[in-house]
């Protein structure tokens, strides 16, 4: 339609309302839904639960790798939740060039915790890594619209591919979360532990049964706040430490130093770099396919570089590299709840929560427990909308189903065994360790392989099948509304048809 045109859109008693173009696209966006204040906060709440764990176990594991005191730590965490806030606010509200305008929640990545845990030891300390983060980002916020355009080598079969992955990637954080802190994976959970997940767990899915939109829509949060006040109860909530420490405190600028620019580190980082713009491409496309809206080159471009800003931004208040949390994907496919202001308003909440540790520690004394029943479904969820995604995939004379078994085979290693890799070079190590970028490198050179420079159309022994047809004078038998359902033919009604035999 040409830049300017005017449609109509017919209301009732033959009213007729003259929409622009740009109106329309807003009035069709089903991540630009306002919802009201209320329902909004508290879906926004509901994210930053689902995701708080998460965001806090960086700064933590690097903080001790570094040897800070407990209050050190607070700082670490406190700036993690500041700039995760305020990196969520910038990707979903956006500016010109900078945000996607999707649903997706920024914070800490896992994806360089090895990596700056290793320039810590080697003698940088922190501040090499502040150093590593702000120059890497700054090359990744240069590069982001050239690496956007290899949105034509995500097809479904690359997409649903990392979709699944992401989901199953997820699992082992809520299976730790069941475990629960200082836990041994060798001695197995505590049965009060595994009760109080399963607890959690059917309450989301009675409340997600009740039909009230409310109700159902804040499972996730109805369920750990009810599955905290029962862990109460069994003694195995502690809320004594709440009250320590300050109630507000204001982000630190350097508060760890002067950051210092070593070109290893920097090197290290950002292979980083690359795999969190890869990890975030993927986060894009998979929550464009939940909420169900159309994503470009110049739209995965701007939500790449509001990453990379927010990244060379965060070491100035003292944290790491931000990315898009998968996670909250899932939560956004199990709610339905696909606006952005939803998301907007969880980044507020981190802000806050940045700036009122008293409240941060209020989170952060919610069970793990808890937290894990109820990210059984959320992470389910998103590996479910991986295997829809894949129901899309076309199987018959390609090689896509080679693709799929082998990038999903890929990205189970590390998950399945995490130090499956550690003999192999750092920089292979940052790459493939994650099962996230496993999945993703392998599925989109595959594609590139078979569906680009080889035969689209090459047969493999795993789809070949003998070509079947069915006359057409058999389907002139059929009247409206029969249909076929375990291999018996039905009419409308229900009942089955009898098959006869002719001699012709």
């Amino acid at each position: 339609m040409p830049a300017g045109a005017r449609l109509t859109r017919c209301l009732p008693h033959d009213e007729e309302v003259e929409l622009t173009t740009k109106q329309k696209k807003e009035f069709v966006r089903p991540e630009d839904e306002r919802l009201p204040i209320g329902a909004t906060i508290g879906y926004g709440i509901q994210h930053v639960l689902t995701m708080y764990g998460g965001i806090i176990a960086p700064p933590l594991i690097i903080g001790q790798i570094a040897g800070l005191k407990p209050a050190e730590i607070g700082v670490l965490i406190a700036a993690c939740l500041f700039m995760g806030g305020l990196a969520t606010i910038l990707q979903t509200v956006g500016i010109p060039f900078f945000g996607s305008q999707l649903p997706l929640v920024q914070g800490v990545s896992f994806a360089g915790v090895a990596t700056m845990g290793a320039i810590v030891t080697s003698g940088g300390g922190l501040p090499s890594v502040f150093g590593s983060v702000i120059a890497a980002s700054v090359i990744g916020l240069l590069i982001a619209p050239v690496f956007a355009t290899i949105i034509r080598f995500f097809p479904p079969v690359v997409t649903g591919t990392v979709i699944t992955t992401i989901g199953l990637s997820l699992l082992p954080v809520a299976a730790g979360w069941i475990y629960g802190p200082g836990a041994n994976p060798a001695d197995g959970a505590l049965p009060e532990n595994l009760l109080l997940a399963a607890i959690t767990l059917v309450i989301v899915l009675v409340l997600s049964k009740i039909p009230v939109g409310a109700i159902s829509r804040l499972a996730i949060l109805l369920a750990i706040v009810l599955g905290t006040i029962i862990a109460v109860f069994l003694g195995k909530a502690d809320f004594s430490k709440v009250g320590q420490g300050e109630i507000f405190a204001l982000p630190q600028i350097f508060g760890f130093g002067m950051p210092t620019f070593e070109i290893a580190a920097i090197i290290s980082m950002f292979i980083v770099i690359l795999v969190t713009l890869t990890e975030t491409t993927a986060d894009i496309l998979a929550v464009a396919d939940i909420v169900g809206t159309k994503v470009d080159s110049k739209r995965i471009a701007a939500g790449l570089r509001a990453d990379m800003l927010s990244s060379a931004v965060s070491p100035i208040f003292g944290t790491f590299t931000q990315s898009a949390f998968a996670q909250n994907v899932g939560l956004v496919a199990i709610t339905g709840v696909k606006s952005r202001f939803v998301v907007t308003a969880g980044g507020g909440v981190l802000v806050i929560l940045g700036l009122l540790p008293v409240l941060g520690r209020v989170v952060g004394a919610i069970p793990q427990p808890v937290l894990g029943g109820a990210g059984l479904v959320l992470f389910g969820s998103v590996a479910a909308s991986g295997i829809r995604t894949l129901a899309k995939v076309e199987y018959k004379d390609n090689m896509n189903l080679v693709i799929v078994a082998t990038s999903l085979a890929v990205g189970m290693l590390p998950i399945a065994k995490p130090d499956i890799y550690h003999a192999m070079p750092a920089w292979f190590v940052t790459i493939f360790h994650s099962g996230i970028s496993s999945a993703a490198v392998t599925a989109i050179l595959l594609n590139l392989l078979f569906n680009h420079l080889g035969s689209a159309k090459r047969k493999n022994a795993f789809v070949s099948a003998p070509t079947r047809s069915i006359p057409v004078a058999y389907l002139d038998a059929f009247e409206d509304g029969d249909s076929i359902i375990d291999g018996k033919i039905v009419d409308r009604e229900g009942n089955e048809v009898a098959i006869t035999r002719s001699d012709h």
